[in-house]
């Protein structure tokens, strides 16, 4: 697994961050990360508080992603004898999944919610990361299409650890912007104002994506990108 997987995960990632259904409540996840509280146009939040919770935060949910690509790739493994079977129904379930993200299809039982809730604000860099593997293991609707997504893809790699680093791309992708806005948003919320209008370009753009990734998948091209741009990888997996 070179760049061109790399890239569409860690993509995948920020759009997720940038989902309808995770960033307008980012306000929301700061104050209970951190224990600070929105006043006038503003999040107020000591600094150095903000960067070693949301670190922590984002080590969290990175762990459960991560272990999660494993668990794909183990599977792939196992079915590796029908391995471009595996990869056309991959690639046909992610184009189904970019479809819905896209608006482009309703499918009811896709935007079924699972949500981890915890009654308790965060004390501490430890109870961040739980509160980070707890956003993982309950991921909203249109999270979890772009992170099947990338799991799907995962499960058609060739080894375990390609699983791995796919899914590190994608918390990668969540990992920077939400750093960048948390810092963003201790100074203004006029950010989170402007970018919402936005979210639904946001999402059709992120569902394309899914779509022009599960056609490379699907056809086998996706291999035959990949074995073409391993001769100039710095990466070899």
């Amino acid at each position: 697994m070179n760049e061109i997987g790399l890239f569409f995960a860690f993509t995948a990632g920020i759009l997720s961050f940038f989902s309808p259904c995770v960033f307008p409540l980012l306000p929301a996840y700061i104050t209970h990360l951190t224990g600070g509280k929105i006043e006038g146009s503003k999040v107020a939040v000591d600094r150095a508080t903000l960067f070693t919770r949301s670190f922590g935060f984002i080590i969290g949910f990175s762990l459960i992603f991560i272990v999660m690509g494993a668990s794909a790739s183990f599977l792939g493994q196992v079915f590796a004898n029908y391995r471009t079977i595996v990869m056309q129904v991959a690639g046909l379930l992610i184009i189904i999944f970019g479809l819905q993200m896209a608006g482009l299809l309703n499918i009811k039982f896709l935007m079924m919610e699972k949500k981890v809730h915890s009654e308790t604000k965060s004390k501490g860099v430890f109870s961040s990361v739980f509160l980070g593997m707890a956003f993982a293991s309950g991921w909203s609707p249109c999270v979890g299409l772009a992170l099947s997504s990338i799991l799907l893809l995962a499960s058609s790699s060739d080894t375990l650890y390609q699983g791995m680093y796919l899914l590190t791309s994608y918390s990668l992708g969540m990992a920077v912007p939400f750093l960048v806005i948390s810092f963003v948003i201790s100074y203004s919320l006029k950010a989170i104002k402007k970018i919402n209008k936005y979210l639904a370009k946001l999402a059709f753009v992120n569902g394309m994506i899914m779509v022009g990734m599960g056609f490379l998948v699907l056809s086998g091209q996706m291999q035959k990108i990949s074995a073409w741009l391993s001769a100039y990888s710095i990466f070899q997996f």
